[in-house]
């Protein structure tokens, strides 16, 4: 299950939930983009959308925060539930079919939030939830079976804080046949949970399940020092997606610091092995039109 990461690099999306708050939308609620996923459709489809014609190749679908637990808590009926995370692959599927009169190819890739995405208190960035891997294996894999049987390209598993989870993760992934790239959510040369990122990725490095590892929702100035990391215990294609490089502040609930992302970055991380390429949180259209065009015959076409 190699995935399509050979023969150049793949752009990806940027954020997608940050995208929808500029054009206007409240994503204050504990479901964040998901409950969009069910009161506004459209939207998602628009931003998907507007990647794409930034020059992305690769949509990462609005279930990183979405749960079965998380729907039903807010009365929303387990069936339905279902739904609106199948809802959330065929949405991406729809904003590609929307552009696909251009003759590129392109890929849904079904984000896989971490555990503390679902509890919408900061807690992914921290990570260490006090379960055991088995009892997070069992909470993700009945969202990973629902993503899976709507048949996306790519399970992108995302956001993982801590080894732990990434155990589960792969553990969860048990008899799924789509390709999955697992990113984690780091800060400086370690996890989130503080553990040196050569053990990190080595979790991965043997997995078949596993078609890429690398890093996402971190700072830019981060990413290649970790893609080295990676690449120095795994040859896997490698995957670099950070945040603007401004910072989150829970407490306050609002984006802090400047920003450092920027299409020059993006070059050392192809230099250093990333075979995708893309943005999370406050990294819009515009980047990745940048990246797009910086990046020029790097991109597969």
């Amino acid at each position: 299950m190699s995935g399509p990461f050979g023969g150049g690099v793949l752009i990806a999306d940027g954020g997608l939930a940050t995208t929808l708050e500029a054009r206007g939308r409240d994503l204050s609620d504990g479901l964040w983009s998901a409950r969009l996923l069910k009161d506004a459709p459209d939207e998602i489809v628009a931003v998907h959308r507007a990647f794409f014609e930034a020059g992305a190749v690769i949509a990462t679908t609005a279930s990183y925060q979405a749960s079965l637990e998380g729907f039903v808590a807010r009365g929303i009926a387990q069936i339905e539930a279902t739904e609106l995370l199948t809802r959330s692959v065929e949405l991406a599927r729809r904003a590609r079919d929307e552009v696909a009169s251009d003759g590129r190819r392109r890929w849904v890739a079904a984000s896989v939030g971490p555990y503390g995405a679902a509890l919408a208190d900061g807690s992914e960035y921290r990570g260490r939830y006090g379960l055991t891997v088995e009892e997070l294996a069992a909470w993700h894999r009945p969202r990973i079976e629902v993503l899976a049987a709507a048949k996306p390209d790519l399970l992108a598993l995302e956001t993982v804080p801590d080894v732990d989870e990434a155990l589960a993760l792969i553990r969860a992934l048990d008899g799924i046949e789509v390709p999955a790239w697992l990113s984690y959510t780091i800060s400086g040369g370690r996890t989130r949970a503080g553990q040196p990122l050569d053990e990190a990725f080595a979790v991965a490095a043997e997995s078949p399940r596993i078609a890429a590892v690398g890093v996402n929702c971190c700072a830019p100035e981060d990413v290649s020092a970790a893609l080295a990391a990676a690449r120095a215990v795994t040859d896997k294609p490698l995957v670099a997606y950070p945040n603007s490089g401004e910072r989150w502040d829970v407490q306050r609930r609002h984006w802090t610091g400047s920003r450092t992302y920027s299409p020059a970055l993006a070059l050392e991380w192809v230099a250093a092995g990333a075979r995708v390429v893309g943005g999370c949180c406050r990294v819009g259209p515009p980047d990745m039109a940048a990246v797009a065009a910086e990046l020029g015959g790097f991109a597969k076409q």
